[in-house]
Parts: C-alpha cells; structure tokens; sequence
C-alpha cells in the first residue's frame, strides 16, 4: 500500500525496523529537549501529516521499550488518526514513572500501525443470538 506523507522535520520518514514489524517508529520532532516530570504528559509533534486511503486508520501506540524501562505511555493508546485528517499527528505522551524523563529532538517516541477498518451498519433488535459467555466479562472466564 502506498500513503502519502508529508515530512516537515528534519528527520527519515516512519520505516519498519524489521521485516515483520507491524508498526513504524514516530520521532519526536523537537526543537531542544522536552523533560516530562512524574504523570505529566505533553502533546509531542511529529512533523508529519498522512493522505490514508479510505477505509484506513493509523493507530498511534506506546514503544515497548519507553513503557518499561521508564514508564512512558501514549495516553490515549492507542490513539486513532482518521483518513480524513490532514493536521500534523501529535503524539499525547505520559510519565507515568516517579522520574522525570526528557524527549530530545529525533527520538523514537511512539510507533504507529495502519489498519483497515470496517463500517457499521447497526440493526436495532429486541434479542441478541445466545453465545457460551453471555453476558460475561470483566474476568469471568478465571484465571488459566
């Protein structure tokens, strides 16, 4: 699939770091470092804008490595960029650790999925069909 992108920092375009990765690294595209203190959360440009095709979304989620090693999350994970917008993606970014963490220009702060999706159309009913769980949730399956 080809998407159109327009790249306004300084740094390469989003790219797989392996063959069968299914997300792409999102730098933070910094003029200096920014430093998040314990549960702060700063809205982190990018430098980029994205021309999904229709039926399409980008999912903006955490990077394994920043959630654990230092507790920094996307706080809307994950967050959802519509085929429609045009604006520069932003990332929204928490420490959630009892450190202060600094961004600095370039580095890898998120990565970003790109799904297809389908539409719903609902049907209004009186009775849903009967399934094994039910109305079960909320762990009612137990532990395994």
């Amino acid at each position: 699939m080809t998407v159109k992108i327009v790249n306004h920092s300084p740094f390469a375009l989003p790219s797989y770091a392996t063959d069968y990765s299914a997300g792409m690294d999102l730098r933070a595209d910094l003029q200096e470092p920014v430093v998040l203190g314990t549960l702060e959360r700063a809205m982190v440009p990018t430098g980029l804008h994205i021309e999904l095709p229709v039926g399409y979304e980008a999912q903006i989620r955490p990077r394994s490595g920043l959630a654990a090693k230092h507790g920094i999350s996307v706080v809307n994970a994950p967050g959802t960029i519509d085929a429609d917008y045009r604006g520069e993606i932003k990332v929204i970014l928490v420490n959630l650790s009892n450190e202060p963490f600094t961004i600095v220009p370039g580095e890898r702060i998120a990565q970003m999925v790109v799904a297809r999706h389908e539409k719903v159309e609902w049907e209004a009913v009186e009775v849903l069909e009967e399934s094994g769980r039910g109305s079960g949730g909320f762990g009612s399956t137990g532990k395994k």
